[in-house]
Protein backbone atom coordinates (compact mmCIF):
# COMPACT_ATOMS: atom_id res chain seq x y z
CA UNK A 1 0.00 0.00 0.00
CA UNK A 2 1.13 3.43 -0.86
CA UNK A 3 1.94 6.09 2.27
CA UNK A 4 2.74 9.22 2.34
CA UNK A 5 5.37 9.73 4.74
CA UNK A 6 6.94 13.21 4.96
CA UNK A 7 6.03 16.33 3.87
CA UNK A 8 8.86 19.76 3.54
CA UNK A 9 6.75 22.54 3.21
CA UNK A 10 8.92 26.06 2.81
CA UNK A 11 7.20 29.21 2.18
CA UNK A 12 3.89 28.51 1.44
CA UNK A 13 1.15 30.99 3.86
CA UNK A 14 2.09 30.97 7.22
CA UNK A 15 4.61 28.49 6.80
CA UNK A 16 8.14 29.47 7.09
CA UNK A 17 9.78 26.48 6.66
CA UNK A 18 8.54 23.29 8.30
CA UNK A 19 8.70 19.33 7.79
CA UNK A 20 5.22 17.48 8.87
CA UNK A 21 6.15 13.63 9.39
CA UNK A 22 2.87 11.38 9.12
CA UNK A 23 2.52 7.58 10.43
CA UNK A 24 1.21 4.93 8.44
CA UNK A 25 -2.36 4.69 10.48
CA UNK A 26 -3.91 7.67 11.75
CA UNK A 27 -2.38 10.99 12.27
CA UNK A 28 -4.12 14.17 14.01
CA UNK A 29 -3.23 17.52 12.92
CA UNK A 30 -4.28 19.78 15.42
CA UNK A 31 -3.74 23.52 16.33
CA UNK A 32 -5.04 26.94 17.81
CA UNK A 33 -6.98 28.54 14.75
CA UNK A 34 -5.18 30.70 12.45
CA UNK A 35 -2.20 28.27 12.96
CA UNK A 36 -1.64 26.89 9.80
CA UNK A 37 -3.19 23.55 10.20
CA UNK A 38 -5.25 23.85 6.89
CA UNK A 39 -2.16 24.29 5.38
CA UNK A 40 -1.11 20.97 5.60
CA UNK A 41 -4.12 19.97 3.12
CA UNK A 42 -3.24 23.12 1.39
CA UNK A 43 0.35 21.28 0.77
CA UNK A 44 -0.95 17.93 -0.20
CA UNK A 45 -3.42 19.39 -2.41
CA UNK A 46 -0.32 21.32 -4.38
CA UNK A 47 1.69 17.95 -4.68
CA UNK A 48 -1.35 15.89 -6.32
CA UNK A 49 -2.02 18.81 -8.90
CA UNK A 50 -4.12 21.18 -7.25
CA UNK A 51 -4.94 24.94 -8.74
CA UNK A 52 -1.81 26.67 -7.45
CA UNK A 53 -2.67 30.78 -6.73
CA UNK A 54 0.15 32.75 -6.05
CA UNK A 55 -1.75 34.40 -2.98
CA UNK A 56 -0.14 31.20 -1.05
CA UNK A 57 3.68 32.49 -1.81
CA UNK A 58 4.47 33.85 1.84
CA UNK A 59 5.22 37.81 2.00
CA UNK A 60 8.73 38.20 0.76
CA UNK A 61 9.39 34.59 -0.58
CA UNK A 62 9.99 34.10 -4.66
CA UNK A 63 8.43 30.96 -4.67
CA UNK A 64 6.42 28.31 -2.14
CA UNK A 65 7.63 24.23 -2.43
CA UNK A 66 5.95 21.26 -1.08
CA UNK A 67 8.03 18.55 -1.43
CA UNK A 68 6.65 14.79 -0.32
CA UNK A 69 8.11 11.45 -0.15
CA UNK A 70 5.55 8.67 -0.50
CA UNK A 71 6.40 4.79 -0.25
CA UNK A 72 5.26 2.36 -2.72
CA UNK A 73 5.60 -1.05 -4.06
CA UNK A 74 6.26 -2.52 -6.65
CA UNK A 75 3.30 -2.47 -9.36
CA UNK A 76 1.64 -0.17 -7.42
CA UNK A 77 -0.60 2.13 -9.91
CA UNK A 78 1.05 5.38 -8.58
CA UNK A 79 5.12 3.62 -9.08
CA UNK A 80 3.88 2.78 -12.84
CA UNK A 81 2.63 5.89 -13.39
CA UNK A 82 5.32 7.52 -12.28
CA UNK A 83 7.85 5.17 -14.14
CA UNK A 84 5.61 6.19 -17.28
CA UNK A 85 6.31 9.98 -16.91
CA UNK A 86 9.93 9.25 -16.86
CA UNK A 87 10.44 8.96 -12.95
CA UNK A 88 12.71 6.58 -10.71
CA UNK A 89 11.08 5.08 -7.68
CA UNK A 90 14.36 4.56 -5.37
CA UNK A 91 14.42 1.86 -2.47
CA UNK A 92 10.85 1.87 -2.44
CA UNK A 93 10.18 5.89 -2.15
CA UNK A 94 8.91 7.93 -4.84
CA UNK A 95 9.40 11.80 -4.37
CA UNK A 96 6.78 14.58 -5.88
CA UNK A 97 7.56 18.03 -5.73
CA UNK A 98 5.61 21.45 -6.94
CA UNK A 99 6.97 24.71 -6.60
CA UNK A 100 4.68 27.90 -7.42
CA UNK A 101 6.44 31.35 -8.38
CA UNK A 102 5.09 34.52 -6.79
CA UNK A 103 4.21 35.57 -10.44
CA UNK A 104 1.88 32.40 -11.14
CA UNK A 105 4.10 29.95 -12.76
CA UNK A 106 4.47 26.55 -11.32
CA UNK A 107 6.19 23.60 -11.69
CA UNK A 108 6.14 19.82 -11.06
CA UNK A 109 8.76 16.68 -10.47
CA UNK A 110 7.94 13.25 -9.80
CA UNK A 111 10.34 10.86 -9.56
CA UNK A 112 13.00 13.18 -10.28
CA UNK A 113 11.91 14.10 -13.60
CA UNK A 114 10.04 17.35 -14.43
CA UNK A 115 6.34 16.34 -15.48
CA UNK A 116 3.34 18.38 -16.10
CA UNK A 117 0.93 19.14 -12.85
CA UNK A 118 -1.53 17.01 -15.19
CA UNK A 119 0.47 14.20 -14.64
CA UNK A 120 0.23 15.01 -10.39
CA UNK A 121 -3.50 15.14 -10.66
CA UNK A 122 -3.46 11.79 -12.18
CA UNK A 123 -1.88 10.36 -9.45
CA UNK A 124 -4.30 12.12 -6.97
CA UNK A 125 -7.06 9.62 -8.12
CA UNK A 126 -4.83 6.53 -7.08
CA UNK A 127 -3.43 8.13 -3.67
CA UNK A 128 -5.44 10.20 -1.54
CA UNK A 129 -9.07 11.45 -1.06
CA UNK A 130 -9.13 14.69 0.12
CA UNK A 131 -12.69 15.83 2.02
CA UNK A 132 -13.29 18.81 3.41
CA UNK A 133 -16.12 21.32 4.25
CA UNK A 134 -16.40 22.05 0.86
CA UNK A 135 -17.30 18.11 0.05
CA UNK A 136 -19.82 18.34 2.60
CA UNK A 137 -21.59 21.43 0.70
CA UNK A 138 -20.73 19.61 -2.45
CA UNK A 139 -22.44 16.38 -0.99
CA UNK A 140 -25.72 18.95 -0.74
CA UNK A 141 -26.20 19.16 -4.82
CA UNK A 142 -28.08 16.20 -5.94
CA UNK A 143 -25.56 15.97 -9.13
CA UNK A 144 -22.77 14.91 -6.77
CA UNK A 145 -24.77 12.66 -4.51
CA UNK A 146 -25.87 10.75 -8.01
CA UNK A 147 -22.14 10.74 -8.72
CA UNK A 148 -21.32 8.96 -5.01
CA UNK A 149 -24.32 6.56 -5.86
CA UNK A 150 -22.39 5.87 -9.52
CA UNK A 151 -19.04 5.49 -7.44
CA UNK A 152 -20.23 3.00 -5.11
CA UNK A 153 -22.46 1.02 -7.92
CA UNK A 154 -19.06 0.58 -9.72
CA UNK A 155 -19.40 -1.85 -13.04
CA UNK A 156 -23.74 -2.47 -12.63
CA UNK A 157 -23.57 1.20 -13.73
CA UNK A 158 -19.95 1.96 -15.30
CA UNK A 159 -20.64 -0.44 -18.19
CA UNK A 160 -24.43 1.30 -19.63
CA UNK A 161 -23.12 4.52 -18.56
CA UNK A 162 -20.39 4.74 -21.19
CA UNK A 163 -22.22 3.35 -23.47
CA UNK A 164 -25.21 5.77 -23.01
CA UNK A 165 -22.61 8.77 -22.46
CA UNK A 166 -21.25 7.68 -26.35
CA UNK A 167 -25.40 7.71 -27.58
CA UNK A 168 -25.99 10.47 -25.98
CA UNK A 169 -23.16 12.28 -27.41
CA UNK A 170 -23.64 11.17 -31.29
CA UNK A 171 -27.43 12.60 -30.52
CA UNK A 172 -26.81 16.06 -29.72
CA UNK A 173 -24.66 15.94 -33.22
CA UNK A 174 -27.46 14.46 -35.18
CA UNK A 175 -29.85 16.89 -33.04
CA UNK A 176 -27.67 19.71 -34.05
CA UNK A 177 -27.10 18.99 -37.48
CA UNK A 178 -30.63 17.99 -38.27
CA UNK A 179 -31.51 21.41 -37.01
CA UNK A 180 -28.93 23.21 -39.26
CA UNK A 181 -30.33 21.41 -42.76
CA UNK A 182 -34.12 21.70 -41.35
CA UNK A 183 -33.73 25.80 -40.62
CA UNK A 184 -31.78 26.58 -43.50
CA UNK A 185 -33.54 24.95 -45.80
CA UNK A 186 -35.00 28.21 -47.42
CA UNK A 187 -31.85 29.18 -47.38
CA UNK A 188 -30.19 26.01 -49.11
CA UNK A 189 -33.50 26.07 -51.50
CA UNK A 190 -32.74 29.68 -52.82
CA UNK A 191 -28.79 28.95 -53.62
CA UNK A 192 -29.80 25.84 -55.46
CA UNK A 193 -31.98 28.03 -57.83
CA UNK A 194 -29.29 30.06 -58.20
CA UNK A 195 -26.91 26.94 -59.23
CA UNK A 196 -29.39 25.85 -61.31
CA UNK A 197 -29.46 29.13 -63.15
CA UNK A 198 -26.07 29.79 -63.79
CA UNK A 199 -25.32 26.13 -64.28
CA UNK A 200 -28.39 26.36 -67.65
CA UNK A 201 -26.20 29.56 -68.75
CA UNK A 202 -23.10 27.91 -68.85
CA UNK A 203 -24.45 24.25 -70.39
CA UNK A 204 -26.32 26.51 -72.83
CA UNK A 205 -22.99 28.30 -74.29
CA UNK A 206 -20.89 25.28 -73.87
CA UNK A 207 -17.47 27.10 -73.54
CA UNK A 208 -13.95 25.52 -74.54
CA UNK A 209 -11.26 26.06 -72.34
CA UNK A 210 -8.65 28.69 -73.92
CA UNK A 211 -12.22 29.48 -76.43
CA UNK A 212 -11.87 32.95 -75.31
CA UNK A 213 -8.60 33.66 -76.04
CA UNK A 214 -8.26 32.52 -79.76
CA UNK A 215 -11.73 34.01 -80.64
CA UNK A 216 -9.60 37.55 -79.26
CA UNK A 217 -6.74 36.71 -81.77
CA UNK A 218 -9.37 35.55 -84.36
CA UNK A 219 -11.67 38.67 -84.50
CA UNK A 220 -8.50 40.91 -84.23
CA UNK A 221 -7.25 39.51 -87.23
CA UNK A 222 -10.53 39.36 -89.22
CA UNK A 223 -11.51 43.30 -88.47
CA UNK A 224 -7.65 43.69 -89.63
CA UNK A 225 -8.01 41.62 -93.08
CA UNK A 226 -7.42 44.00 -95.47
CA UNK A 227 -4.48 45.89 -94.29
CA UNK A 228 -3.17 42.53 -93.65
CA UNK A 229 -3.44 41.36 -97.04
CA UNK A 230 -1.98 44.60 -98.39
CA UNK A 231 1.35 44.36 -96.08
CA UNK A 232 1.50 40.76 -96.90
CA UNK A 233 1.55 41.39 -100.76
CA UNK A 234 4.11 44.25 -100.80
CA UNK A 235 6.67 42.05 -98.25
CA UNK A 236 6.14 39.26 -100.65
CA UNK A 237 6.62 41.59 -103.72
CA UNK A 238 9.46 43.30 -101.84
CA UNK A 239 11.58 40.02 -101.23
CA UNK A 240 10.23 37.37 -104.44
CA UNK A 241 9.78 40.62 -107.07
CA UNK A 242 6.40 41.68 -108.56
CA UNK A 243 5.67 39.44 -111.60
CA UNK A 244 3.77 42.40 -113.71
CA UNK A 245 7.52 44.72 -112.95
CA UNK A 246 9.92 43.04 -115.08
CA UNK A 247 12.62 45.87 -114.09
CA UNK A 248 11.48 46.19 -110.37
CA UNK A 249 14.71 44.72 -108.11
CA UNK A 250 13.74 42.41 -105.07
CA UNK A 251 15.83 40.99 -102.24
CA UNK A 252 15.93 37.57 -103.54
CA UNK A 253 17.59 38.90 -106.66
CA UNK A 254 19.81 41.52 -104.85
CA UNK A 255 21.09 38.62 -102.47
CA UNK A 256 21.62 35.73 -105.13
CA UNK A 257 23.50 38.05 -106.98
CA UNK A 258 25.85 38.85 -104.42
CA UNK A 259 26.46 35.22 -103.55
CA UNK A 260 27.39 33.95 -106.61
CA UNK A 261 30.54 37.33 -106.47
CA UNK A 262 31.52 35.09 -103.62
CA UNK A 263 31.17 31.79 -104.27
CA UNK A 264 33.04 32.84 -107.46
CA UNK A 265 36.58 33.57 -105.27
CA UNK A 266 35.70 31.67 -101.65
CA UNK A 267 38.59 29.10 -102.65
CA UNK A 268 41.33 32.00 -102.23
CA UNK A 269 40.36 33.34 -98.08
CA UNK A 270 38.44 31.38 -96.19
CA UNK A 271 37.00 34.37 -94.22
CA UNK A 272 35.27 35.35 -97.25
CA UNK A 273 34.31 31.46 -97.93
CA UNK A 274 32.28 31.76 -94.16
CA UNK A 275 30.80 35.08 -95.72
CA UNK A 276 29.88 33.75 -99.19
CA UNK A 277 28.06 30.58 -96.48
CA UNK A 278 25.94 33.37 -94.66
CA UNK A 279 24.84 34.89 -97.49
CA UNK A 280 23.46 31.74 -98.72
CA UNK A 281 21.57 31.03 -95.66
CA UNK A 282 20.32 34.58 -95.98
CA UNK A 283 19.31 33.93 -99.54
CA UNK A 284 16.98 30.54 -98.34
CA UNK A 285 15.65 32.67 -95.32
CA UNK A 286 14.42 34.82 -97.91
CA UNK A 287 12.99 32.43 -100.08
CA UNK A 288 11.18 30.69 -97.18
CA UNK A 289 9.60 33.91 -95.42
CA UNK A 290 8.40 34.94 -99.43
CA UNK A 291 6.62 31.64 -99.77
CA UNK A 292 5.12 31.89 -96.25
CA UNK A 293 4.07 35.19 -97.36
CA UNK A 294 2.11 34.03 -100.35
CA UNK A 295 0.67 31.35 -98.39
CA UNK A 296 -0.56 34.10 -95.65
CA UNK A 297 -2.18 35.55 -98.20
CA UNK A 298 -4.46 33.04 -100.11
CA UNK A 299 -5.30 32.00 -96.76
CA UNK A 300 -6.79 34.92 -95.17
CA UNK A 301 -10.52 34.96 -94.53
CA UNK A 302 -11.30 38.30 -94.86
CA UNK A 303 -15.40 37.24 -94.88
CA UNK A 304 -17.52 39.53 -93.07
CA UNK A 305 -19.88 37.07 -91.93
CA UNK A 306 -17.22 34.78 -89.93
CA UNK A 307 -16.44 38.29 -88.18
CA UNK A 308 -19.85 38.50 -87.31
CA UNK A 309 -20.09 35.32 -86.11
CA UNK A 310 -16.87 35.57 -83.98
CA UNK A 311 -18.14 38.20 -82.56
CA UNK A 312 -21.63 37.04 -81.60
CA UNK A 313 -19.81 33.97 -79.44
CA UNK A 314 -17.51 36.48 -77.85
CA UNK A 315 -20.34 38.33 -76.61
CA UNK A 316 -21.88 34.86 -75.40
CA UNK A 317 -18.45 34.19 -73.79
CA UNK A 318 -18.37 37.65 -72.04
CA UNK A 319 -21.57 37.11 -70.52
CA UNK A 320 -20.45 34.47 -68.85
CA UNK A 321 -17.19 35.88 -67.52
CA UNK A 322 -19.06 38.97 -66.37
CA UNK A 323 -21.34 36.51 -63.62
CA UNK A 324 -18.56 33.61 -62.92
CA UNK A 325 -15.38 33.96 -63.49
CA UNK A 326 -12.15 36.53 -65.03
CA UNK A 327 -11.86 33.89 -68.03
CA UNK A 328 -13.30 30.98 -69.55
CA UNK A 329 -10.92 28.81 -67.38
CA UNK A 330 -12.84 30.34 -64.24
CA UNK A 331 -16.39 29.89 -65.58
CA UNK A 332 -15.29 26.26 -66.22
CA UNK A 333 -13.97 25.48 -63.04
CA UNK A 334 -17.07 27.52 -60.99
CA UNK A 335 -19.10 25.08 -63.09
CA UNK A 336 -18.12 22.32 -61.91
CA UNK A 337 -17.27 22.94 -58.29
CA UNK A 338 -21.18 24.73 -58.91
CA UNK A 339 -22.23 21.22 -59.51
CA UNK A 340 -20.24 19.65 -56.88
CA UNK A 341 -22.19 21.73 -54.29
CA UNK A 342 -25.69 21.25 -56.00
CA UNK A 343 -25.68 17.61 -56.16
CA UNK A 344 -24.82 18.41 -52.34
CA UNK A 345 -27.70 20.47 -52.11
CA UNK A 346 -30.13 18.27 -53.76
CA UNK A 347 -28.52 15.39 -51.60
CA UNK A 348 -29.75 16.80 -48.31
CA UNK A 349 -34.03 15.54 -48.72
CA UNK A 350 -32.11 12.31 -48.45
CA UNK A 351 -29.34 12.97 -45.67
CA UNK A 352 -32.36 14.87 -43.29
CA UNK A 353 -34.63 11.04 -43.71
CA UNK A 354 -31.20 9.49 -42.46
CA UNK A 355 -30.83 11.87 -39.63
CA UNK A 356 -34.40 11.75 -38.71
CA UNK A 357 -34.30 7.88 -38.49
CA UNK A 358 -30.72 7.64 -36.71
CA UNK A 359 -32.06 10.06 -34.36
CA UNK A 360 -35.28 7.95 -33.79
CA UNK A 361 -32.63 5.05 -33.37
CA UNK A 362 -30.49 6.46 -31.04
CA UNK A 363 -33.22 7.73 -29.05
CA UNK A 364 -34.95 4.24 -28.74
CA UNK A 365 -31.21 2.96 -27.43
CA UNK A 366 -31.31 5.70 -24.59
CA UNK A 367 -34.47 4.96 -23.48
CA UNK A 368 -33.14 1.13 -23.19
CA UNK A 369 -29.35 2.36 -21.53
CA UNK A 370 -31.84 5.06 -19.53
CA UNK A 371 -33.73 1.80 -17.89
CA UNK A 372 -30.65 -0.08 -17.22
CA UNK A 373 -29.40 2.77 -15.53
CA UNK A 374 -32.03 3.44 -13.47
CA UNK A 375 -32.30 -0.55 -12.51
CA UNK A 376 -28.83 -0.58 -12.06
CA UNK A 377 -29.36 2.79 -9.44
CA UNK A 378 -31.66 1.61 -7.79
CA UNK A 379 -30.39 -1.73 -7.11
CA UNK A 380 -27.37 0.28 -6.17
CA UNK A 381 -29.28 2.81 -3.69
CA UNK A 382 -30.65 -0.01 -1.41
CA UNK A 383 -27.00 -1.43 -0.60
CA UNK A 384 -25.68 1.65 -0.16
CA UNK A 385 -28.28 3.12 2.37
CA UNK A 386 -28.08 0.31 4.54
CA UNK A 387 -24.15 0.48 4.34
CA UNK A 388 -24.44 4.20 5.08
CA UNK A 389 -27.22 3.59 7.67
CA UNK A 390 -24.86 0.87 9.70
CA UNK A 391 -21.49 3.53 9.63
CA UNK A 392 -24.49 5.88 11.10
CA UNK A 393 -25.02 3.78 14.06
CA UNK A 394 -21.55 3.43 14.95
CA UNK A 395 -21.28 7.61 14.87
CA UNK A 396 -23.89 8.25 17.24
CA UNK A 397 -26.65 8.22 15.41
CA UNK A 398 -28.38 4.77 15.85
CA UNK A 399 -31.84 5.78 15.06
CA UNK A 400 -30.96 7.46 11.65
CA UNK A 401 -31.98 6.14 8.30
CA UNK A 402 -30.33 7.11 4.93
CA UNK A 403 -32.50 6.30 1.86
CA UNK A 404 -32.52 7.59 -1.88
CA UNK A 405 -35.18 8.81 -3.91
CA UNK A 406 -34.34 8.59 -7.84
CA UNK A 407 -37.10 9.36 -10.31
CA UNK A 408 -37.37 11.15 -13.48
CA UNK A 409 -38.77 14.37 -14.73
CA UNK A 410 -41.61 14.30 -17.50
CA UNK A 411 -40.81 15.51 -20.77
CA UNK A 412 -43.07 18.31 -21.83
CA UNK A 413 -43.41 16.91 -25.12
CA UNK A 414 -42.25 13.55 -26.37
CA UNK A 415 -39.71 14.65 -28.87
CA UNK A 416 -37.89 16.00 -26.22
CA UNK A 417 -37.72 12.91 -23.98
CA UNK A 418 -36.95 9.40 -23.80
CA UNK A 419 -39.45 6.36 -22.79
CA UNK A 420 -38.02 4.85 -18.96
CA UNK A 421 -41.36 2.70 -17.54
CA UNK A 422 -43.74 4.27 -20.16
CA UNK A 423 -42.92 7.57 -19.62
CA UNK A 424 -41.63 10.29 -21.73
CA UNK A 425 -38.77 11.85 -19.47
CA UNK A 426 -36.26 14.58 -19.70
CA UNK A 427 -32.56 13.32 -19.93
CA UNK A 428 -28.68 14.15 -19.73
CA UNK A 429 -25.59 12.91 -20.67
CA UNK A 430 -26.02 10.60 -17.23
CA UNK A 431 -29.10 9.67 -17.82
CA UNK A 432 -32.74 10.52 -16.99
CA UNK A 433 -32.59 9.93 -13.04
CA UNK A 434 -32.67 12.62 -10.42
CA UNK A 435 -31.26 11.46 -7.36
CA UNK A 436 -31.34 12.37 -4.06
CA UNK A 437 -29.97 11.64 -1.02
CA UNK A 438 -32.37 11.54 2.02
CA UNK A 439 -32.22 11.36 5.82
CA UNK A 440 -34.72 10.37 8.93
CA UNK A 441 -32.09 11.57 11.85
CA UNK A 442 -34.88 9.17 14.49
CA UNK A 443 -37.44 7.00 13.82
CA UNK A 444 -41.01 8.60 13.09
CA UNK A 445 -39.32 11.45 11.20
CA UNK A 446 -39.96 11.79 7.76
CA UNK A 447 -37.30 11.11 5.44
CA UNK A 448 -36.13 14.71 3.99
CA UNK A 449 -33.29 15.71 1.85
CA UNK A 450 -29.87 16.47 3.51
CA UNK A 451 -29.16 19.80 2.28
CA UNK A 452 -32.92 20.51 4.23
CA UNK A 453 -33.33 18.05 6.87
CA UNK A 454 -29.28 17.46 8.62
CA UNK A 455 -27.14 19.84 10.82
CA UNK A 456 -23.46 21.19 9.78
CA UNK A 457 -22.62 18.10 12.29
CA UNK A 458 -24.78 15.35 11.33
CA UNK A 459 -24.09 16.25 7.68
CA UNK A 460 -19.85 15.77 8.49
CA UNK A 461 -21.42 12.09 9.94
CA UNK A 462 -23.16 11.18 6.94
CA UNK A 463 -20.35 12.34 4.61
CA UNK A 464 -17.98 10.60 6.96
CA UNK A 465 -19.91 7.38 6.31
CA UNK A 466 -20.50 7.68 3.37
CA UNK A 467 -16.49 7.90 2.27
CA UNK A 468 -16.12 4.39 4.82
CA UNK A 469 -18.47 2.74 2.80
CA UNK A 470 -16.45 3.54 -0.08
CA UNK A 471 -13.38 2.40 1.27
CA UNK A 472 -14.68 -0.61 1.76
CA UNK A 473 -16.21 -1.09 -1.70
CA UNK A 474 -13.40 1.66 -3.27
CA UNK A 475 -10.70 2.28 -1.48
CA UNK A 476 -7.78 4.34 -1.90
CA UNK A 477 -4.17 4.59 0.35
CA UNK A 478 -4.61 8.14 2.14
CA UNK A 479 -7.47 9.89 3.77
CA UNK A 480 -7.23 13.67 4.15
CA UNK A 481 -10.19 14.86 6.20
CA UNK A 482 -10.06 18.69 6.82
CA UNK A 483 -12.42 19.91 9.92
CA UNK A 484 -15.20 17.42 8.62
CA UNK A 485 -15.78 17.01 12.56
CA UNK A 486 -17.20 20.72 12.43
CA UNK A 487 -20.75 20.73 14.54
CA UNK A 488 -20.08 17.53 16.02
CA UNK A 489 -19.14 17.38 20.00
CA UNK A 490 -19.81 15.14 23.22
CA UNK A 491 -20.49 11.58 22.61
CA UNK A 492 -20.80 11.74 18.37
CA UNK A 493 -17.41 13.30 18.37
CA UNK A 494 -15.76 10.38 20.28
CA UNK A 495 -17.42 8.05 17.99
CA UNK A 496 -16.11 10.26 15.20
CA UNK A 497 -12.67 9.23 16.39
CA UNK A 498 -13.41 5.61 17.06
CA UNK A 499 -14.81 5.56 13.13
CA UNK A 500 -11.52 7.13 11.97
CA UNK A 501 -9.55 4.99 13.84
CA UNK A 502 -11.47 2.04 12.40
CA UNK A 503 -10.88 3.03 9.13
CA UNK A 504 -7.07 4.09 9.38
CA UNK A 505 -6.54 -0.39 10.07
CA UNK A 506 -7.03 -0.45 6.30
CA UNK A 507 -5.65 3.16 4.92
CA UNK A 508 -3.31 5.96 5.58
CA UNK A 509 -5.82 8.71 7.86
CA UNK A 510 -4.61 12.26 8.23
CA UNK A 511 -7.15 14.45 9.87
CA UNK A 512 -6.91 18.54 10.78
CA UNK A 513 -9.34 18.55 13.74
CA UNK A 514 -10.02 20.76 16.32
CA UNK A 515 -11.54 17.92 18.77
CA UNK A 516 -9.52 16.51 21.31
CA UNK A 517 -12.10 13.76 21.18
CA UNK A 518 -11.06 12.73 17.58
CA UNK A 519 -7.35 13.64 18.10
CA UNK A 520 -7.12 11.10 21.22
CA UNK A 521 -7.66 8.31 19.09
CA UNK A 522 -4.97 9.28 16.50
CA UNK A 523 -1.66 6.99 16.26
CA UNK A 524 0.19 10.27 15.84
CA UNK A 525 -0.99 13.66 16.78
CA UNK A 526 0.92 16.71 15.24
CA UNK A 527 1.12 20.49 16.68
CA UNK A 528 1.51 23.44 14.39
CA UNK A 529 2.34 26.46 16.10
CA UNK A 530 3.24 29.68 15.16
CA UNK A 531 6.57 31.60 16.15
CA UNK A 532 5.87 35.13 18.20
CA UNK A 533 6.77 36.84 14.46
CA UNK A 534 3.86 34.80 13.34
CA UNK A 535 5.14 32.23 10.88
CA UNK A 536 5.95 28.15 11.59
CA UNK A 537 9.59 27.25 11.55
CA UNK A 538 11.06 23.85 11.24
CA UNK A 539 10.32 23.17 15.34
CA UNK A 540 6.65 24.72 14.27
CA UNK A 541 5.12 21.26 13.77
CA UNK A 542 5.96 18.87 16.55
CA UNK A 543 5.41 15.60 17.32
CA UNK A 544 3.02 15.43 20.36
CA UNK A 545 4.21 11.95 22.92
CA UNK A 546 3.45 11.17 26.36
CA UNK A 547 3.18 14.72 28.91
CA UNK A 548 3.20 17.05 25.30
CA UNK A 549 0.23 15.47 24.00
CA UNK A 550 -1.99 15.82 27.12
CA UNK A 551 -1.17 19.39 27.44
CA UNK A 552 -2.42 19.58 23.87
CA UNK A 553 -5.49 18.08 24.61
CA UNK A 554 -6.21 19.55 27.71
CA UNK A 555 -6.03 23.03 25.53
CA UNK A 556 -8.10 21.35 23.43
CA UNK A 557 -10.57 20.50 25.71
CA UNK A 558 -10.61 23.46 27.97
CA UNK A 559 -8.53 26.36 26.31
CA UNK A 560 -5.95 25.65 29.19
CA UNK A 561 -2.61 23.82 29.15
CA UNK A 562 -2.49 23.15 32.99
CA UNK A 563 -6.02 22.67 34.13
CA UNK A 564 -6.58 19.39 36.56
CA UNK A 565 -9.57 19.31 35.27
CA UNK A 566 -9.57 19.16 31.75
CA UNK A 567 -5.78 17.11 31.84
CA UNK A 568 -8.00 14.51 33.35
CA UNK A 569 -10.34 14.59 30.75
CA UNK A 570 -7.46 14.35 28.17
CA UNK A 571 -6.10 11.43 30.31
CA UNK A 572 -9.31 9.44 30.35
CA UNK A 573 -9.43 10.43 26.37
CA UNK A 574 -6.63 8.82 25.67
CA UNK A 575 -7.09 5.82 27.73
CA UNK A 576 -10.32 5.25 26.00
CA UNK A 577 -9.03 5.41 22.73
CA UNK A 578 -6.58 2.89 23.82
CA UNK A 579 -9.00 0.56 25.24
CA UNK A 580 -11.54 1.01 22.18
CA UNK A 581 -9.73 -0.43 19.67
Amino acid sequence: MSVLEEMRIRSLGVIDDAVVELSPGFTAVTGETGAGKTMVVTSLGLLLGGRADPALVRIGAKAAVVEGRITVSPGDAAAVRAEEAGGEVEDGALLVSRTVSAEGRSRAHLGGRSVPVGVLAELADELVAVHGQTDQQGLLKPARQRQALDRYAGAGVDGPLTTYAAAYRRLRAVVTELDELTVRARERAQEADLLRFGLDEVAAVEPLPGEDTELAAEAERLGHAEALASAAALAHAALAGDPEDQEGVDATTVVAAAGRSLDAVRAHDPALAALADRTGEISILLADVAGELAGYADQLDADPLRLAAVEERRAALTALTRKYGEDIAAVLAWAQEGASRLTELEGDDDRIGELTAERDALRGELSVLGQQLTDARTEAADRFAAAVTEELASLAMPHARVSFAIGQSEAPDEASGIDIGGRSVLYGPSGADEVELLLAPHPGAQPRPIAKGASGGELSRVMLAVEVVFAGSDPVPTYLFDEVDAGVGGKAAVEVGRRLAKLARSAQVVVVTHLPQVAAFADRQLLVEKTVDGSVTSSGVTVLEGEDRVRELSRMLAGQEDSETARAHAEELLETARTSG
